[in-house]
């Protein structure tokens, strides 16, 4: 560690000395006299930036003691600084992403805050070639950091900037091979610097930015406003043969495919992926980096989201009740009643223990709806626990199971109440054939975006969105749907009971990680009666009913998001 703070040679060899006798009491003194010269940078540099930074102090600090048969122990943190800080968000929809756009008519531009020092000191690459000493990067200008973040700012605001990756972590070359990554595309850089291997990975301040050819005049004139005019430089463009290339005045030093650099870039953790979980996976997520040909993301609408069709049903000002059911551990239920009220429904907020005092009955509800969450922490299984506090009290699933029989209802339970349905099949008519939710296939908590496919089912929540392919959210670690045998899984799937499937970014159903993230047979991703009454989904469609709140979404979606689409069918059924 202290090799590479950029101590001298006859500091480091004072510590070397004291470390052989006493080394944590030397290592930590040292250290203190360490955090008090970082203090003292770092109060006057927080005062003229005009910010506070409340979290940071006790990392330094934090220590363990205990007494055993050989005395006294004390150990203490790692020796490393953590800074917190956060700032309030106007809007999300503005956030800034390193996702480079396939657009041959932009340009990537560095906003170089180290004007041009390329201090290589305590850098990723002196730490990998092992280079002792040297001066490390540091803030040059606190007012120019300052106008900095109000120019990004500003050209936020205006819609400027296509990409943003800042250059403090890694270096020139890491940020662009990553926002070339993220873009699945070439990029060509031009390094006009003398020092070519300062500028690709000194770890100075700054940031590269992609914009469009025809806004460069004015984002010119909006960082001379800013005076940073004097630290931009054009370091590169986009390209389609999905090669990154490095020139060095315009001769050609480097060129790598994307694929495989993205698959060195990921090496490491897809070692520790494959040690920690299921290799297997862990390899079908490391294979598909090399795919150039995968189009990503690629959301399918047979309808507008936008199209309330449950606006004639709520100008009548009716809003039918529907029970937001809760058990210890439970989460998502704020979204879930938030979707439910902009469908027309009034959602009430339903403890399963107000069932049991008699507070709530379920028959003065037209819909009733499991959450998702860790019900019991998921001890006695997937929903086990919920399920079973269900069927072994007579009181309790003589009501649910009244309520499942009656025509004028319908169901829906996501993620932990999907698995929790599933373990109430006995007593749910028209359930036959159906799974029970088990452990991933990576063997892994999975919370990612994935894609579905909502298909031809008897679902009534899912009516006309037949054919859609869109983005969800998943986040479960037992969504695997499991079979009592294999006759039953093709009695399933002949019975057409399957509402969505996972599908790989070519539309096609999958059981391939991480398209399916849980390993599903034929990507089933839930399950639904004879009727269509009673409707499981693993992933979450009330966490995106708003676009939003997709971790990305198309820029042309507006405010409702296809999923709301469900909860508008429930209220058109209901009426």
């Amino acid at each position: 560690k202290v090799r590479h703070l950029g101590l001298s040679e006859a500091g480091l060899e004072t510590i070397r000395k004291a470390a052989a006798t006493h080394p944590i009491a030397a290592l930590q003194s040292e250290y203190s006299l360490w955090e008090r010269d970082i203090e003292a940078e770092i109060l006057p540099l927080c005062r003229e930036l005009g910010i506070a930074i409340p979290v940071g102090k006790d990392s330094l600090s934090m220590q363990t003691r205990w007494r055993d048969a050989d005395g006294d122990k004390n150990v203490f943190a790692p020796l490393s600084l953590i800074v917190s800080a956060f700032a309030p968000v106007v809007d999300v929809r503005q956030t800034l992403t390193p996702q480079l756009q396939r657009d041959n008519d932009t340009v990537l531009l560095l906003l170089d805050l180290g004007e041009g020092r390329n201090r290589l000191g305590a850098s990723c690459l002196s730490q990998v070639l092992e280079l002792p000493g040297g001066e490390p990067a540091d803030v040059v200008s606190a007012g120019r950091l300052r106008n900095f973040f109000a120019a990004i700012q500003e050209l936020s605001a205006a819609q400027l900037l296509l990409a943003y990756h800042d250059r403090s972590d890694g270096g020139l070359f890491a940020v662009l091979c990553e926002m070339a990554f993220a873009g699945r595309c070439g990029v060509t850089v031009n390094v006009a610097d003398a020092d070519i291997t300062g500028a690709l990975f000194s770890e100075e301040l700054g940031a590269v930015i992609q914009i469009r050819n025809a806004d460069l005049a004015q984002v010119q004139a909006m960082l001379e406003r800013h005076e940073l005019a004097d630290i931009v430089q054009t370091v590169g463009v986009p390209n389609d043969d999905g090669l990154i290339r490095i020139r060095h005045h315009n001769d050609e030093v480097f060129a790598a495919g994307r694929g495989e650099l993205q698959q060195v870039w990921a090496e490491v953790s897809y070692r520790m992926q494959a040690e920690r979980d299921n290799p297997a996976t862990a390899r079908q997520q490391f294979d598909a980096i090399l795919d150039d040909a995968d189009p990503g993301i690629d959301p399918v609408l047979p309808f507008d989201p936008q199209d309330d069709i449950a606006a004639p049903m709520i100008a009548t000002g009716a809003r039918p009740q529907v029970a937001i059911l809760r058990e210890q551990g439970v989460n998502s239920h704020n979204e879930m009643a938030a979707a439910f009220f902009k469908a027309g429904f009034a959602p009430v907020d339903v403890h399963m223990t107000d069932i049991l005092a008699g507070r709530r009955t379920l028959q003065s509800f037209r819909g009733a709806v499991a959450c998702g969450g860790f019900s019991y922490g998921d001890v006695l299984g997937a929903g086990g626990g919920w399920a079973k506090s269900v069927l072994y009290n007579e009181q309790l699933r003589d009501a649910f199971e009244a309520f499942f029989r009656r025509d004028d209802t319908f169901a829906l339970g996501v993620c932990n109440g999907c698995q929790m349905l599933a373990n109430l099949q006995g007593i749910i008519p028209g359930s036959e054939h159906w799974p029970r939710f088990v452990r991933n296939r990576s063997e892994q908590f999975e919370a990612r975006l994935s894609m579905v496919e909502v298909t031809d089912s008897p679902s009534v929540l899912l009516a006309g969105m037949q054919g859609a392919r869109l983005p969800i959210a998943t986040s479960h670690g037992e969504g695997r749907a499991e079979f009592a045998s294999a006759d039953e899984q093709d009695a399933f799937l002949r019975a057409a009971r399957v509402p969505a499937r996972y599908i790989d970014n070519y539309g096609n159903p999958t059981e391939d990680y991480p398209a399916n993230p849980n390993g599903s047979p034929a990507g089933i991703a839930g399950a639904t009666t004879a009727d269509g009454r009673v409707t499981l989904l693993m992933p979450h469609p009330e966490r995106v009913h708003r676009t939003v709140t997709h971790s990305w979404a198309p820029a042309d979606w507006g405010e409702d998001g296809p999923w709301l689409r469900m909860f508008r069918n429930a209220r058109v059924w209901v009426d």
